[in-house]
């Protein structure tokens, strides 16, 4: 495995000086396990908002409370979250309900793929609970859980399957894509712009 990136090490220094961990997550650790350059930087943490202000008073906090933090780190802007469960997705887009955690694999369940649901801690151990690795290797895109219970909390999950598997030469798992032929139709519940936006990504 390459090195980890500069970014994240320089970061999670700051968070261990202080008591808490920093772990890379989503397509930063997907792509760094594919060997692709990472363009975006996702990180999560088990400090709160108001944790991380006593120490990273520079952060932006626009959207602390839903976890999230945006942090300079060696120039770089980088997406902080703290662990989370949420339920209530009322809008089929945003969850009604969040509770902060500490727990990495209660994190997990929140995620929609399996080789998005990979933490890489500064020390390049990975944390892997839903077989993510395995798919990575066989080029799986397969939700977490029940396919179709995750395409109807966000429907946006559809396009995002399509993309990563045209992106990365994957393909879709059986029931995965059999729950996104049969649900396409949840789309149209979706702001039509959100739509294009996820669209236009790909």
């Amino acid at each position: 495995m390459k090195p980890l990136p500069p970014e994240f090490l320089s970061l999670a220094e700051t968070y261990r000086e202080h008591g808490y961990g920093l772990y890379m997550i989503g397509g930063t650790s997907r792509d760094h396990l594919l060997g692709r350059i990472c363009s975006d930087f996702d990180f999560v943490t088990d400090a709160t908002p108001q944790q991380e202000q006593e120490f990273l008073p520079e952060a932006n906090y626009r959207f602390a409370c839903f976890g999230s933090v945006k942090v300079a780190s060696l120039g770089t802007s980088c997406d902080v979250t703290t662990l989370r469960k949420e339920w209530g997705y009322e809008d089929h887009r945003h969850p009604s309900h969040i509770e902060f955690i500490t727990s990495l694999e209660e994190d997990s369940y929140r995620r929609d793929f399996t080789i998005n649901a990979l933490y890489i801690d500064p020390e390049g151990n990975i944390f892997d609970f839903h077989g993510g690795l395995a798919d990575l290797e066989a080029k799986v895109i397969r939700f977490i859980g029940d396919p179709r219970k995750r395409i109807k909390e966000d429907p946006l999950r559809i396009l995002r399957a399509e993309r990563f598997a045209s992106r990365l030469g994957f393909h879709i798992e059986e029931e995965s894509a059999k729950a996104i032929e049969e649900l396409r139709e949840e789309l149209s519940l979706l702001n039509p712009e959100k739509v294009l936006m996820e669209k236009k990504k790909a």
